[in-house]
């Protein structure tokens, strides 16, 4: 089979500008040198981080710290197309200059390798508030038990420009990727094979401006969907933008539920998970997918499986049934799935406490679905850090049944301030300028907990105020952990 890029053509003798030289940035500018005939220069706020692309054939380089000055640098250089990293925010001047904007996700499909028949490996899109990771990698997993490839991509693992691309007889036939809300702010053309917005809550408000362009971001993930537009159907919001979707011709919406599925929906039957949307016979039988039990050992040690994992498992396997994939691959790849660390994971118990790294709940809606896996009333709850533009009054009102104390880390305290203003339990709040803050939150914890419940890392905020990633943050909570003695 041979393998071509002829979307390359488009961007020969294009002025094509890269803005922001991270992961995305510098995958971009690879593919835009290697495989198209664009006239190409990057710009970066780190005059650093130009060194790391010097031996590229750019046309040239710069870089400024204000977002101002370096927005004024690129247009100087008159590009026809920018491609801007996910961290340059929609309120910043690079997206008021009327300028074509290109995500590195645009740049993917734009570039993506095509056999000699006219045959493109189909896209499986996901977006959500919470849960993506989850999700795609359990398509991935499935897609790679299929025999299709399997890796994630998009906002995890490697650029999708870097997959998508690629001519070599190992290319994969099919891929899974997650897609942030700042990826999908700036794709356009994209049009995946099935897609699926998980669920909708505030979060990225800063970046974006406003609560209505974070939705209408998430909401591209259903423009031009080929065949199946997937959606959470008690979820009226997530509803309404497959509604409003402009989808190619012959597309369906396909509800998604934790109860009974009704036709043209995937939902669970007696514990089973049953397709009643791609069988020829839906109408009157549906298909078993897998069991509630196949799934069962991704919940923590001695807590049951928490419904939001359930939801992004059933997302993955009607991901998967509109590729095509067999009941049977479905039912082995979730049995031998492994969601890896800092997702509701146990790291330690002591003296009748469990202590458990939930650090990739990085946002209200998130944190959540951890706290209502909790027994009621038994959590001591370590919260707090970037808040990225986010209030925790609604979330702290509905979850207080579940806690029994509160362990505030972080920066930026003042929304938990003004959400546990009042509250009945006891509050301690670790200095933001504490040395080693996990540990001392930790410690704080085991002491709340008085030898029993559970001390829960599940901070409903980003963690770069202090950590180096959520990951390190889970790290540290576990390492803390580990280390106490009864």
């Amino acid at each position: 089979m041979s393998l071509t890029n002829p979307g390359a053509a488009q961007f020969d003798g294009k002025r094509v500008a890269v803005v922001g030289l991270g992961k995305s940035g510098q995958a971009s500018l690879q593919a835009l040198t290697a495989l198209t005939g664009a006239i190409v220069s990057a710009w970066d706020a780190d005059i650093s981080s130009l060194a790391g692309v010097a031996a590229l054939p750019l046309d040239t380089a710069g870089s400024h710290q204000d977002p101002s000055h370096l927005a004024d640098k690129v247009l100087t250089w008159q590009p026809d197309i920018i491609v801007p990293a996910p961290a340059i925010a929609e309120i910043s001047p690079l997206f008021s200059t009327g300028v074509q904007l290109c995500s590195e996700i645009e740049l993917a499909w734009q570039l993506r390798a095509v056999d000699e028949g006219g045959w493109y490996a189909p896209w499986l899109c996901v977006t959500g508030t919470n849960g993506k990771t989850t999700t795609v990698s359990m398509t991935a997993a499935i897609l790679d038990r299929a025999g299709l490839g399997g890796r994630a991509i998009g906002n995890v693992g490697n650029p999708a420009v870097c997959e998508t691309s690629r001519t070599d007889e190992e290319a994969p036939q099919a891929f899974a990727l997650e897609l942030s809300s700042f990826q999908l702010r700036t794709t356009h053309a994209m049009s995946p094979l099935a897609s699926v917005c998980l669920n909708l809550a505030d979060d990225h408000l800063e970046w974006h401006g406003s609560r209505t362009a974070y939705r209408n971001a998430k909401a591209r993930i259903y423009e031009h969907t080929q065949q199946a537009c997937l959606y959470p159907a008690d979820d009226a919001v997530v509803q309404e933008m497959v509604d409003e979707a402009d989808v190619i011709e012959g597309a369906r919406a396909i509800g998604m539920t934790p109860g009974l599925p009704a036709v043209g929906m995937i939902g669970v039957v007696d514990g089973i998970v049953v397709d009643r949307a791609f069988g020829k016979k839906r109408w009157t039988e549906g298909i078993e997918l897998f069991e509630i039990a196949d799934i069962a050992h991704l919940a923590s040690a001695g807590a049951a499986l928490p419904e939001h994992i359930l939801r992004d498992a059933i997302a993955a396997a009607s991901l998967a049934r509109a590729a095509g994939v067999e009941p049977g691959v479905i039912r082995d790849a979730l049995r031998d799935f492994s969601s890896g660390g800092h997702r509701l994971e146990l790291v330690n118990s002591v003296d009748g406490v469990r202590y458990v790294d939930d650090s990739k709940a990085t946002n209200a809606h998130a944190a959540r679905a951890s706290l209502q896996a909790q027994e009621d009333r038994s959590v001591v709850w370590i919260v707090g850090g970037q808040a990225k533009g986010a209030q925790f009054d609604e979330l702290v009102a509905s979850q207080r049944g579940k806690l029994r104390s509160v362990v505030v880390i972080g920066v930026d305290q003042e929304p938990w301030r003004q959400a546990l203003d009042g509250i009945d339990i006891p509050v301690v709040w670790i200095a933001p300028d504490a040395r080693d803050p996990m540990a001392q939150a930790v410690k704080a914890a085991q002491q709340l907990a008085a030898g029993w419940g559970t001390v829960l890392l599940a901070p409903a905020c980003a963690s770069l105020d202090q950590f180096s990633s959520y990951a390190q943050r889970g790290e540290l909570f576990a390492t803390a952990a580990r280390e106490l003695h009864g």
